[in-house]
């Protein structure tokens, strides 16, 4: 595969479904890539595993008349390269780095909108947790910053993924992960092929599914495995933020960010507006786009003249 690049007929999906230009930063000898489109106050969306900025899409066309767009792929995911582990130490703390390089980069430093999905939480809530004073909007979609709830397990796919050698069989050599997640994200109806074809296509290697895998096996769920502390922090930060207007929209048949996640986001974000879509998955932008990003859209145009005096 050509670096950076994606195969043909993919390609051309995307000159008509993300036909945004491709942006690159080194970073530490490694090509991160990012979508950087529109102009105003800043919105930063984050994204999770296994999908890359494509998640995005809908959100950033409507957006971005009216603000400027941020939306980078994590090394190993998207456009983004993707390194061994002998260059590259994939983990939380990296990631939120990462994140901060690139804001750095872009002189991103106030009334940030920040929007988040799945591993996403984690790494913006990180980058929020040292920037308090930057973030002026949160948008919460299927996703934590926080430890495992009480009352959920791990489900035995990510337990047979992060503790075994027969979880790195299928998800580095079967893409049993990603593909399959483009199955299973949505629950309203399927996703298109050439859509399915764009979310699992730069994961189309043992190599480039790298990410995939240390994405799951980076999950902390005792005390003594790495990231354990920074998730307890990035936790304890969140109190901080419970005067900023916070839109959350979920998909209630997210067989991992499910019920018992949206509970704790409203528990510690009691003023916060919730639109729950019980017909709908994980990918919660492919399952109601024609909902969500309305909903997105207006919270931004209702919350930005408070902004505005601030």
């Amino acid at each position: 595969m050509p670096k950076n690049r994606l195969e043909n007929d993919v390609e051309d999906t995307l000159t008509t479904k993300f036909p945004f230009k491709r942006n690159f930063i080194n970073r530490n000898g490694h090509q991160y890539h990012y979508v950087n489109e529109g102009l105003g106050s800043p919105v930063v969306m984050v994204h999770g595993n296994p999908s890359w900025s494509f998640y995005y899409r809908n959100l950033v066309s409507q957006l971005s008349q009216n603000h400027q767009c941020i939306v980078p792929d994590h090394i190993g995911c998207g456009l983004s390269d993707k390194p061994g582990d002998d260059a590259y130490d994939y983990t939380l703390a990296n990631r939120i780095d990462d994140l901060d390089a690139l804001l750095t980069h872009l002189q991103i430093k106030e009334n940030i909108t920040l929007v988040v999905h799945d591993w996403g939480g984690m790494i913006g809530m990180g980058y929020a947790a040292r920037y308090p004073e930057r973030i002026k909007r949160l948008v919460i979609l299927n996703t934590g910053a926080f430890h495992l709830p009480k009352a959920k397990k791990l489900p035995p796919a990510l337990w047979l993924g992060r503790n075994t050698f027969v979880g790195t069989l299928l998800v580095r050599g079967l893409n049993a992960f990603s593909s399959v997640a483009s199955y299973i994200g949505v629950k309203r109806k399927p996703m298109a092929k050439d859509i399915r074809q764009a979310y699992v296509a730069p994961f189309n290697s043992w190599k480039n599914r790298i990410s995939t895998l240390r994405f799951i096996q980076d999950i902390p769920l005792k005390p003594s495995d790495r990231n354990y502390s920074l998730v307890s922090d990035i936790s304890d930060s969140l109190a901080q933020f419970t005067s900023l207007p916070m839109l959350i929209c979920w998909g209630l048949k997210d067989f991992v960010f499910d019920k018992h996640f949206l509970d704790e986001w409203q528990q510690r974000f009691p003023q916060a507006h919730v639109h729950a879509f019980a017909d709908c998955g994980h990918y919660i932008l492919e399952d109601a786009s024609d909902e969500v990003v309305p909903l997105i859209n207006d919270f931004l145009v209702m919350t930005e003249s408070g902004l505005a005096e601030k």
